[in-house]
């Protein structure tokens, strides 16, 4: 009797439009086969019981593979790229571009997110003294120093981490969320422009007009 040992495929949660987006494009960069759930914001979907079960918090992205379940997309981000290292999307444990990749998959979710939030509610933020992700200029210009040093986040090295910047700097630009400096405009064409980045885009507009339709 023959047994095979072959892994489970990753189901991924997604909604057209929305922040999973970028977790399309990256199953594009990694080149690898996965099944979709397609779920309609619009109808709700993301509150109802069944994928409330997934995710209580009722947000895309989300994967399940085998018996792990990975929301947060910068979490979701991380999981895929070390899943699939042929494609050589996250530096290993042990490269020195390690630490730095972790740090901008975190500061993302842990201190870009809030602040820009703020300023889209037009809120202040909590004294720095009290606040864990700083204030908006500091983080705006804290991404953007970074850009200046080299054409991806981590120097010649284009990461997942850069399909996760790349998506959200282009949403943050087209809503007047963060200003389209000339070092971010190039930085989103650079990364939007990769085929793989293209195919999805395009993917996901289909979906979104068939939803529509």
């Amino acid at each position: 009797m023959t047994t095979t040992n072959t892994p489970p495929r990753v189901t991924f949660f997604h909604a057209p439009q929305s922040r999973s987006g970028g977790t399309r494009a990256l199953f594009e960069e990694l080149g690898v086969d996965y099944d979709m759930h397609v779920l309609s914001l619009k109808a709700g979907e993301q509150r109802q019981p069944e994928y409330l079960a997934i995710n209580p918090m009722g947000k895309v992205p989300a994967i399940r593979h085998g018996d792990a379940l990975i929301t947060e997309q910068p979490a979701v981000f991380m999981y895929l790229a070390d899943l699939y290292p042929e494609a050589k999307l996250a530096p290993p444990i042990g490269d020195p571009l390690r630490g730095p990749y972790l740090r901008w998959m975190v500061f993302y979710g842990s201190c870009c997110e809030p602040a820009v939030l703020d300023k889209a509610m037009k809120r202040e933020p909590a004294p720095l003294s009290t606040c864990g992700y700083g204030d908006y200029d500091t983080v705006l210009k804290t991404i953007t120093d970074q850009l200046e040093k080299g054409p991806y986040l981590l120097g010649e090295t284009f990461s997942a981490a850069d399909v996760l910047w790349g998506c959200a700097l282009n949403y943050f630009t087209m809503f007047k969320l963060v200003p389209e400096l000339p070092v971010i405009r190039a930085y989103i064409d650079r990364v939007t422009s990769r085929p793989a980045m293209q195919r999805a885009a395009a993917a996901d507009a289909a979906l979104a007009a068939a939803q529509a339709a």
